[in-house]
Order: C-alpha cells, then sequence, then structure tokens
C-alpha cells in the first residue's frame, strides 16, 4: 500500500511557528524555540513534507528538529510564496492563511526538499557572516579616519581598527582550522583552490553559501546564484537577457574569483577578451 504524502505549511516568525497540517486540516501556533518545535516536529511521519519560506536565522532551529527526525522539508523563496498565492486567487495575508497556503505550494509544486543539515557548514557560515560584517566595520571605520580633522580622534579609531584587525584575524584562524578538521569541507576546499582566481575567501563562501554545489546540475547552481540570464521571449519578440536575485554574497565573492583569474590565469584572460569583442 502506498501512503499519500501529508503536506505541512509553516509560516516562521521570530517568536512563533504558525503550523497548518493537512492531515487533519487544523492550524495551530507555537513557540519558535527548540523544545516546542522538537514535540511537534515528533508527530510526523517520514512521509510528511514540510513546506516553509526562508528566513534566515529564524527557521535554523525548525531546520535542524527536521534533520535530526529525518523529516522531509522543502525552504523555499519567498518571492516564489507570494506569487504563488496571487495565482492562486490569495490576496489576504495573515500568517495562518500563509501556513494554508504553503501546505497547497507543497502539494501543487512538489519543490525539492532540502539536503540534511551538516553541522560543521552551519557553523562555517555562521563565522563567514560574523566576518563579514567585521570587514565592513573596518572598512567603515578606515573611511572614518580619513575624514577624521582631529589628530586624537584619528587615533581613537586606529585603536579601533586595530582591535577589528584583531577579531577579523581570530575568525579567520577559526575558519581555517574548521575547514581542516571536516575531511568532506576539507575536500570541497582543495578542489575549489585549484581553480584559477579562488581564493580563501570565495572559497570559504562557496563552501558555506552553496552546499548545492557537486549535488545540483552547472544551469541550477548559476540560477541559485544569480548567474544564469533568463530568456525574456513572447511571440516574435525577442527580450535581453540578464540575470536577476540569486544568492549575492556568492556573486560577489565569484565576481572578484573571476577578476583575478582574467588578469592572471591565460585561458580565462583570452574567454574573456572574446567575450568583450
Amino acid at each position: 500500500m502506498i501512503i499519500p504524502p501529508r503536506y505541512v505549511g509553516i509560516d516562521v516568525s521570530k517568536k512563533h511557528l504558525d503550523i497548518f497540517d493537512e492531515a487533519d486540516g487544523v492550524s495551530r501556533r507555537i513557540a519558535n524555540a527548540a523544545q516546542a518545535i522538537t514535540q511537534q516536529v515528533a508527530r510526523w511521519r517520514c512521509d510528511a513534507l514540510v513546506v516553509f519560506e526562508a528566513t534566515g536565522a529564524y527557521d535554523l532551529a525548525l531546520r535542524e528538529a527536521l534533520s535530526q527526525a529525518g523529516v522531509r522539508f522543502a525552504r523555499i523563496n519567498p518571492a516564489r510564496a507570494r506569487d504563488f498565492a496571487r495565482a492562486s486567487g490569495q490576496l489576504a495575508k495573515t500568517d495562518p492563511i500563509d501556513a494554508r497556503m504553503l501546505a497547497a505550494f507543497g502539494r501543487v509544486m512538489q519543490p525539492a526538499t532540502e539536503r540534511a543539515a551538516n553541522p560543521a557548514r552551519n557553523a562555517l557560515a555562521g563565522l563567514a557572516k560574523r566576518r563579514d560584517q567585521l570587514v565592513l566595520m573596518r572598512a567603515q571605520e578606515k573611511n572614518r579616519r580619513s575624514e577624521a580633522d582631529d589628530c586624537a580622534m584619528a587615533e581613537r579609531i586606529s585603536r579601533l581598527v586595530e582591535v577589528l584587525d584583531g577579531e577579523i584575524a581570530e575568525i579567520e584562524a577559526d575558519i581555517n582550522a574548521l575547514t581542516k578538521a571536516e575531511p568532506e569541507i576539507a575536500d570541497d576546499a582543495r578542489l575549489m583552490r585549484s581553480l584559477p582566481g579562488v581564493g580563501p575567501v570565495a572559497c570559504m563562501q562557496l563552501i558555506a553559501k552553496m552546499p548545492e554545489l557537486g549535488h545540483v546540475g552547472a544551469k541550477q547552481i548559476a540560477a541559485l546564484a544569480g548567474l544564469a540570464p533568463f530568456n525574456v521571449d513572447s511571440g516574435a519578440f525577442r527580450g535581453k537577457r540578464k540575470i536577476a536575485g540569486g544568492r549575492k554574497r556568492v556573486r560577489d565573492a565569484l565576481y572578484m574569483a573571476a577578476l583575478n583569474a582574467v588578469r592572471r590565469a591565460d585561458p580565462f584572460k583570452a574567454f574573456y577578451a572574446r567575450l568583450r569583442q
């Protein structure tokens, strides 16, 4: 006997999860806290497909609980969910309505499920995010120092820049140690660093922000990064192909890697020149 899958939609917010389970047709709200989520997830069998929007850190506890319980889940782009709601004629928007809509999205669209979470990659992603924050803070402080008219103020700013330098160096050491300690991550890093132009920062961002690498096709990866130029055609009209959306931090890292490659590596330099011509 084939058991049909059950579809569960969850609207995620900072403090609450609004849940709609098509199996019983009941909406419920629980706290967005590890204990409450674990108790809720334990009620679902492996035939459930849980659908929710990507909300950054707010859905982390939910992802971890689902992965540990072996329950399949799909984490979708919020824009895609809103497009589905509008196409379905659902104009009202509340948290319970969104949860019901996400369950319907799973049943109709059959979204691809996420791979099981890797704690080491999650930790690396957290370190990479903090490094980006500190690097931005350092750049801002350096700009303020260059504009400071008072020598005493410039000296104060310089001391803060030195503190930030130390924090960045410590985080980079932690990233390096984590990368070497995890065999799977170390192998991925070794392969990526063998490519012309890919330095330690680009490598770190790809590992942390693109866990799909090596598991889906090249065209899908390009689309996830926001580097796939999509068609805009209708009848005889041929619109301009252009990229849109995707993971900006990955795109930024790949831009710098490509810039290094076209400056230093002959095959990439020649290919770039042909494109420009």
